[in-house]
């Protein structure tokens, strides 16, 4: 697992990065048949074919992978038969096989390879790919697709070089520290898959030129001081400007230290201390 980079024999491949794959196990094995669904894209559109996600359209054909966040299948040995790449995430994933036959695809934890075994459920070892409650994971323990709600499955630390770590428990209640610095309490029956999620020089990656963005489905972004002023709180004026003001959206909102989360989220009584952001050279806690 590593980064690969070619020679500069064009301004594109200048200076741009690969991943080198080193990891997947079959590089033209397909993905399992019953595992997959169409993925059919919007472009950024509603129902209404109006735009409510800029900058989106285009890109190449995908399947979508259907990953098994939940890891509700207790008490059955499963093992990895190969690990994939999967278009639709920045990890990758892994294609378990458990004892009775049923396959599935699960999020691919670091140093987990083909031939390893995985299970789930209570009263099993806190090897790395195996998903338990928080309960029963010892204390300082790197984890993953963490549930915020039991039953729910996996909804925090699920990309590429993601771990949260567990840092105590108090009642019904365990304590863990996300890869932002934020300090978040989560009930104890929530589970957790051990380990840090795989691919962690993915953000590495040097993009280099325009077109793999394309591929991506990720269309060009337009500077808000290139607009004009009815477009943009930072367009217009005479000649050439640095923006005159500090960098905002289309709508105002500030870009850089500005406080957008929703105040009635429900799970925002569950953060103790919150992530550490930067603002203009300050640190807010």
């Amino acid at each position: 697992m590593g980064l690969r980079f070619y020679k500069p024999v064009t301004p594109g491949r200048r200076g741009a990065s690969v991943s080198d794959f080193s990891e997947i196990t079959d590089r033209r094995k397909r993905p399992e048949k019953e595992l997959v669904v169409r993925y059919k894209k919007k472009g950024g559109r509603n129902n209404q074919g109006k735009i409510t996600a800029k900058h989106r359209g285009g890109g190449h054909k995908r399947l979508y992978r259907i990953i098994d966040f939940k890891r509700d299948k207790d008490g059955v040995v499963g093992t990895v038969t190969h690990i994939e790449y999967d278009p639709n995430r920045s990890c990758r994933i892994a294609l378990v096989e458990y004892a009775d036959g049923e396959k599935r695809y699960i999020i691919a934890a670091e140093g987990l390879k083909a031939g390893a075994t995985v299970e789930s459920g209570l009263g099993i070892e806190p090897n790395v790919g195996n998903c338990m409650p928080l309960s029963a994971v010892p204390l300082g323990t790197m984890v993953h697709n963490i549930e915020m709600q039991p039953g729910r499955g996996g909804q925090l630390c699920r990309s590429a070089g993601m771990g949260a770590t567990l840092n105590a428990r108090e009642g019904r209640w365990a304590q863990i520290t996300l890869p932002s610095g934020e300090v978040r309490r989560v009930p104890s029956a929530c589970r957790a898959t051990i380990g840090v999620v795989g691919n962690s020089e993915h953000s590495s990656v040097v993009i280099g030129k325009a077109g793999r963005n394309r591929w991506k489905g990720i269309r060009p972004r337009v500077r808000g001081t290139a607009m004009n002023p009815v477009a943009h709180p930072m367009g217009g004026g005479e000649g050439r400007n640095s923006g005159g003001r500090h960098p905002c959206s289309p709508k105002g909102l500030l870009s850089k230290g500005g406080r957008t989360r929703n105040r009635k989220k429900a799970s925002g009584k569950a953060i103790i201390r919150r992530r550490i952001s930067v603002r203009y050279g300050e640190v807010k806690l």
